[in-house]
């Protein structure tokens, strides 16, 4: 069913890598949001406007520094991702090893058959505590986008480049 009107905050999809191998041709990808009553993708945006003494204004853009919390995020046995975090968390990384893909699907721009807009992009995914109250135990995480974006497809799991 096309989307039309107002998107629903659930037709913008945010999956992770669960490989964390960003030289891995097949991606198993593991859609962020089911504990979460919000996900925001902050641009971080690094600017500067000053004025000269003409009384003229230069606005200066210097790029994005992106990121993302997911809190909380519960642990599952048998899921890839907390497996992954879990790692991370146990061997102290802060290599490489915490980087993967991020991918963000247009839910809305596309349909199952032809597959969705989606860009794909580096990031690290970086637990930022481990604990939790007695609703279970919790990893939330930061993503930090890193590198350039890439335009393609998402279709039954897989991002195609283009």
């Amino acid at each position: 069913m096309p989307v039309t009107g107002k998107i629903a905050r659930k037709y913008m999809a945010h999956y992770l890598g669960t490989a964390f191998d960003t030289t891995a041709a097949e991606q198993n990808y593991y859609r962020i949001g089911a504990d979460l009553e919000e996900y925001n993708v902050e641009m971080n945006p690094d600017t500067e406007s000053r004025k000269n003494i003409l009384g003229e204004t230069a606005f200066v853009h210097n790029g994005y520094e992106v990121s993302g919390e997911a809190d909380p995020f519960y642990a599952v046995v048998g899921d890839p991702l907390f497996e992954k975090l879990q790692n991370i968390i146990d061997t102290q990384a802060t290599d490489d090893s915490c980087k993967t893909y991020a991918v963000e699907v247009h839910l809305w721009d596309g349909t199952e058959s032809t597959g969705f807009a989606a860009t794909r992009q580096e990031c690290y995914v970086v637990p930022t505590s481990y604990g939790g109250d007695t609703s279970g135990y919790q990893i939330p995480f930061t993503v930090t986008y890193v590198g350039t974006k890439v335009s393609g497809t998402f279709k039954s799991g897989t991002f195609t480049a283009g």
